[in-house]
């Protein structure tokens, strides 16, 4: 069997630019293929569907959506999301406006009476952000005060939500979203790459008689290493490297909240999407640690494991600390801080240089860049930066990040340093870009075939709902009214009405009835010898 990895867009996306026309890249039959299912297809997954608030209602896209058309339904609730979203734009204001935008938000939802639709806030709390305001606007001011609601709106009003009808809606498209994925769903177009080049975030897995297709977002910009190293002289200006070093800071935090430690930061494996953003790609040593549990393990890629990967000591997140250090380090000076650029060493020495050696700064490091290097690369992890009890929250906190907004750097708001361009090739060698070969006379025992089959999951759950969203099926689909009347898809008295038949189809169906001579409802009994 072959592995593929397929960069493809669904037919449900839009086309690449020059490509879309007025479908968006859609294949004419895309209603046919996402129609949802009558509501009755899907009690059992209404009897098995995990009942969280947080995954169902603020994680998955679709849910978040049709929480919040239900609470539209009522005042009291709708008027808890309009705080929600309030107090995220104020946490998403630049620094210099977050003062008003907050003064805004109190005179609009706490002055003369206006909380009334709010759950019981207590008059202390409302105080002390009329007073931090004042002193220092910092982002989580309201911390406190959104808590309070969205602990109310976690309470009844989810279970009320789980007992309407947009609840049923969205069992509905979980059921879509778990239909089984083909060749036929996609579009594909020619192989852009192989191996870690260009690709990243797995959206699709499916199989067919003799592969097993792995479909990926392409990432048109290249991975940090080419840019390092091919784009001119060798390594960032300091901004640059600062604004990538921040979004991967917020990758690691996504990361560690899931407690995955990534085990091997290093340029080639930090990939650039259209606009310029980054993506944390290749998850191959990636590894779940169990709450309060602690692991082992000498993995990841000479010059950038840390010290206590290295001598087979036990660890939780630190080595990605380690390899942020690494990694700002490279993109500074332009080599990383154990190894010169395609210098001949054993591993063995360059083991020993990251246990014992301090790493050299030339002047391409302002102070403020030599002390987050060097706090990220502190041999004893208990002195890390980031590794004494408060995560990346430590690594955001330090000096030489002072002018990243990371709530607006997370909501895609701030504009990165450098953007792709759209008709460049970000690879040294064209050989990088081919077509797979095949690897023929391989035969695969039952073991293989179930290992394969495990990676046959379908969609991923939050990718594919953005993208109903994104290429604006979800807002044509999800009606809930036709003639003033429930659909009959939610109505579980009213079945849906059978597909409609093309025109060669009630031809053959006529041709058969007139040369049969029975009719539609008649069965033929099977002849007997």
């Amino acid at each position: 069997m072959e592995i593929e990895n397929i960069v493809a867009n669904t037919v449900l996306l839009k086309a690449r630019e020059g490509g879309g026309g007025k479908r968006n890249g859609r294949s004419k039959k895309w209603k046919e293929m996402l129609k949802l299912p009558h509501i009755s297809q899907c009690e059992e997954l209404r009897r098995t569907i995990e009942r969280d608030y947080t995954s169902l209602c603020e994680k998955q896209p679709i849910g978040r959506l049709l929480f919040r058309q239900y609470c539209d339904t009522r005042p009291e609730l709708k008027r808890c999301i309009e705080f929600m979203d309030a107090v995220a734009m104020y946490q998403l204001a630049p620094d210099e406006e977050r003062r008003d935008c907050g003064l805004n938000l109190l005179d609009t939802y706490f002055n003369n009476g206006s909380a009334a639709h709010l759950p019981d806030i207590p008059l202390e709390v409302v105080a002390g952000c009329r007073e931090r305001l004042e002193q220092s606007p910092c982002k989580e001011l309201f911390d406190d005060c959104t808590k309070i609601v969205r602990d109310y709106l976690s309470g009844v009003p989810f279970s009320s939500f789980q007992e309407s009808m947009y609840f049923s809606r969205f069992l509905q498209w979980k059921w879509l979203e778990r239909q089984p994925v083909t060749k036929n769903t996609f579009r594909h177009y020619r192989v852009l790459g192989k191996g870690g080049f260009g690709e990243v975030s797995l959206a699709y897995a499916y199989e067919t008689k003799d592969a097993l297709c792995l479909v990926l977002t392409i990432m048109n910009g290249g991975d940090l290493k080419f840019h390092i190293y091919n784009m001119g002289n060798s390594g960032f200006d300091e901004q640059r490297a600062i604004f990538y070093a921040a979004e991967i800071c917020c990758g690691l935090e996504d990361l560690h909240r899931e407690r995955i430690v990534y085990r091997d930061l290093k340029p080639e494996n930090i990939l650039l999407d259209d606009r310029g953003h980054i993506r944390i790609s290749d998850l191959g040593l990636a590894v779940q640690i169990p709450e309060g549990e602690t692991i082992r393990g000498r993995v990841g890629t000479v010059g950038y494991m840390a010290p206590e990967v290295i001598q087979n000591e036990s660890y939780t997140f630190s080595p990605d600390w380690w390899g942020l250090g690494c990694l700002i380090f490279e993109m500074i000076q332009g080599q990383s801080p154990f190894r010169k650029r395609k210098e001949r060493v054993k591993r063995e020495e360059v083991d020993r240089r990251v246990r014992e050696d301090l790493e050299e700064y030339s002047d391409k490091f302002s102070e403020e860049a030599k002390d987050i290097c060097r706090q990220l690369l502190a041999k004893d992890p208990k002195e890390r930066l980031g590794c004494q009890g408060r995560g990346a929250t430590e690594v955001k906190e330090h000096p030489i990040f002072r002018n990243i907004n990371f709530k607006r750097l997370e909501a895609n708001m701030l504009d990165p340093p450098f953007c792709p361009d759209p008709r460049a090739v970000y690879c040294k060698d064209v050989l990088d870009i081919e077509q797979f070969s095949t690897v023929k006379g391989v035969n695969l025992d039952p073991t293989d075939d179930d290992f394969y089959h495990k990676f046959v999951t379908g969609s991923v759950s939050i990718p594919w709902q953005n993208e109903m969203i994104e290429m604006e099926c979800f807002k044509e689909i999800n009606i809930y009214e036709t003639d003033g009347k429930l659909c009959s898809d939610l109505d579980v008295n009213r079945p849906n009405p059978p597909p409609k038949r093309g025109f060669f189809y009630r031809l053959f169906r006529r041709e058969v009835c007139f040369k049969s001579g029975y009719s539609d409802d008649e069965i033929e009994e099977p002849s007997r010898l």
